[in-house]
């Protein structure tokens, strides 16, 4: 177990691991997130009567975007990663079967599955925490306001994160990404039913 550690520990120290899933998981948190904001504006327009309904829709968005986010990661960075793999072999004309490099790829790879599918679940679930607070402390008009305003702010935190990795001016990242959000619900405020 220690050497397993031990290989997580220098995996999540190496910038090209931290990078891809980095991306991984911004970009399946800010796909949770706008489905998300989605399904909270559709379930109060649609008049859902209760908070927990919104939440257990909103748990099989969240299952299904983090199945979604693992497993098509996993698949990915297994090709990606057996391809280069392959390319080493014929280079070096020798197996690495069982090798630090082979054990190194299938842990990026774990890694990387991990943070893609971390992002959506966060991306879905944060924003659905006011429907917890329905009936007792919400109506369902405030739950929903409530629920954008966090996925909002979860993508605002997106763009800022960003920002310290590129150098770029954190509250136009912060902006550029909040936009989508009440881009998602000022469109679904508008679609018909």
């Amino acid at each position: 177990m220690p050497s397993k550690r031990r290989l997580l520990r220098s995996l999540l120290e190496r910038e090209d691991v931290l990078a891809i899933s980095r991306r991984y998981f911004i970009s399946n948190g800010f796909d949770g997130t706008l489905t998300s904001i989605g399904v909270i504006v559709g379930a109060v327009l649609s008049g859902i009567p209760d908070g927990l309904t919104v939440v257990k829709i909103g748990l099989g968005a969240a299952v299904g975007l983090g199945t979604s986010a693992v497993w098509s990661v996993w698949e990915i960075e297994r090709a990606e990663t057996q391809a280069e793999i392959l390319r080493i072999e014929r280079a070096m004309l020798t197996d690495l079967d069982d090798t630090r490099v082979q054990r190194e790829q299938r842990g990026a790879r774990v890694v990387h599955a991990v943070a893609s599918g971390l992002g959506p679940l966060i991306g879905v679930l944060i924003p659905l925490v006011p429907f917890l607070f329905e009936g007792p402390a919400l109506s369902m008009a405030e739950a929903g306001v409530a629920g954008v305003a966090l996925g909002i702010g979860i993508l605002a935190v997106f763009g800022v994160y960003m920002s310290s990795i590129s150098g770029q001016r954190w509250y136009v990242s912060a902006l550029r990404m909040a936009l989508a959000g009440l881009v998602v619900a000022v469109i679904n405020l508008f679609l018909p039913g």
